[in-house]
């Protein structure tokens, strides 16, 4: 079954707890302040992490501390920190800590273990990075983006840890510009890659075939 996701926040709740719609998922979906995410329990891991970039998110002082932990939301138990212990995969975050600096409460929840997916070391640290700074400065250029942000199963590189949480052959990140009302897709293999990050430019339908996700269009 694809999962239905409308790449627009159309509601912010007095808790400042971000609203999106998104129709009824056969996964946990499960709503943090800054950030939604559905988690897949036998992945051990979200299919797809959403939130909403803005000026202040990335240009806030929240300092990064590096404070992993269980997600309490996730009444199944999510990924523990054992899991990635000498696993030789790194903790890669979906929602970037870099990009939740607008204050302490959603710099901690972006280290809770259901925004992370195990990604290979040169990966997470070289073009990865790469592509989250190079939306971080699309934000500032734009005011806001909405963000999409997954693991794609396919071409799985086995599990890791007691949980047996899943390495993801590939990733995605698909940004959606309100203004424009244009969307731009990235599909990135889990490995190290030395070619330019705008090389994985990809139509949002390959995005869509290999996830199993559908982005309304809006």
């Amino acid at each position: 079954m694809k999962h239905i996701i409308a790449l627009l926040l159309i509601l912010l709740s007095s808790s400042s707890k971000a609203q999106y719609w998104l129709p009824d998922s056969i996964e946990k979906l499960v709503q943090h302040n800054y950030y939604t995410i559905s988690y897949n329990e036998e992945k051990e891991q979200a299919n797809w992490v959403a939130y909403k970039l803005t000026k202040k998110m990335i240009q806030g002082s929240a300092v990064r501390k590096n404070n992993f932990r269980e997600d309490p939301e996730i009444g199944t138990g999510s990924a523990k920190l054992v899991d990635y212990k000498g696993s030789g995969y790194d903790r890669g975050h979906l929602c970037p800590a870099a990009a939740m600096k607008i204050n302490t409460k959603a710099m901690s929840e972006s280290f809770y273990m259901s925004n992370m997916s195990p990604q290979v070391p040169a990966f997470n640290r070289g073009k990865w990075k790469s592509l989250e700074a190079k939306i971080r400065k699309l934000t500032v250029q734009n005011d806001s983006l909405y963000v999409v942000t997954g693991p794609i199963f396919q071409g799985c590189k086995g599990k890791i840890g007691p949980s047996k949480v899943t390495v993801p052959g590939y990733f995605f990140k698909v940004i959606y510009f309100p203004i424009q009302k244009k969307t731009l897709a990235y599909l990135m293999p889990n490995r190290k890659i030395e070619k330019n990050i705008d090389s994985f430019i990809v139509p949002l339908d390959s995005i869509e075939r290999f996830s199993h996700i559908h982005f309304q269009n809006l």
